[in-house]
């Protein structure tokens, strides 16, 4: 069988699953090799729209390249769903304070590498965040950095967070590690001048803009979804990762 470059060969599980929250569990979820072994991993933040079929289908592209991804769901028990209107999903997200969402991602790093099953490799990992998913990558980025390899965030909010407990502004110029923006050029909701701004904050990072693609163009479900650009998009993803992170373990 003809194996594209970008699509990965390892066999993989994904299934929802329990990651903690608080003092209790939230449903996430996982995605990784059905291989023994020891692989690095990518924590997947999603949108405001929350923990939806096409951020799994994220999650299991890049599992297949041997990475344990994790999608937590930070908006615990609050998200209406992703089939509500936008209000109500911006809400939910104004809801969730920056800290317990970065705490509820230390968390699940912290479990995932400790478990029995011992499949999480410990050391630093990826981010990747999608949308308002891509503001918290950032900002935990920042003020993380010794655990962070690289970060990936796709057409997140550059601005207009005065009312939250972090500044997604002040994050850009505090990253270290290796930065992949991905952005549309024609995103009514992320100005050109925002990104441009970004890259002359963050010159090592490479911010990029897709020219004619929209705010979700690496959503499959969404009206703006942009195949050229997704294409291109996860291409890179796949490159950025397997320069930063370790190789994955394989156990017989």
């Amino acid at each position: 069988m003809a194996v594209m470059a970008h699509e990965g060969t390892f066999p993989i599980l994904y299934t929802d699953h329990g990651l903690p929250a608080g003092a209790r569990m939230a449903t996430g979820y996982i995605a990784r090799p059905d291989t023994r072994g020891r692989y690095p991993i990518v924590m997947l933040l999603g949108g405001v729209d929350g923990l939806t079929s096409a951020v799994k289908d994220l999650a299991r592209q890049l599992a297949r390249h041997g990475y344990v991804v994790i999608a937590p769901n930070l908006y615990r028990d609050l998200h209406p769903g992703s089939d509500s209107d936008l209000e109500a999903q911006l809400d939910a997200y104004n809801r969730v304070p920056d800290r317990q969402a970065i705490q509820d991602v230390t968390d699940a790093i912290s479990w995932i590498v400790e478990d029995d099953a011992a499949f999480g490799a410990p050391g630093p990992f990826a981010i990747f965040g999608i949308d308002v998913g891509g503001r918290l990558g950032l900002i935990y980025a920042a003020h993380h950095q010794d655990q962070v390899a690289s970060l990936i965030v796709a057409y997140p909010p550059l601005a207009g967070d005065e009312h939250r407990q972090l500044s997604v502004g002040e994050a850009i110029g505090m990253l270290p590690m290796a930065v992949l923006g991905l952005f549309g050029g024609q995103d009514e909701l992320v100005p050109v001048e925002g990104v441009d701004e970004a890259q002359s904050r963050n010159p090592h990072g490479q911010w990029l803009l897709y020219d004619g693609a929209g705010h979700d163009f690496l959503n499959a479900e969404s009206d703006d979804y942009d195949a050229g650009a997704a294409g291109d998009a996860v291409a890179r993803i796949i490159k950025l990762l397997a320069a930063t992170l370790p190789e994955p373990v394989r156990q017989r």
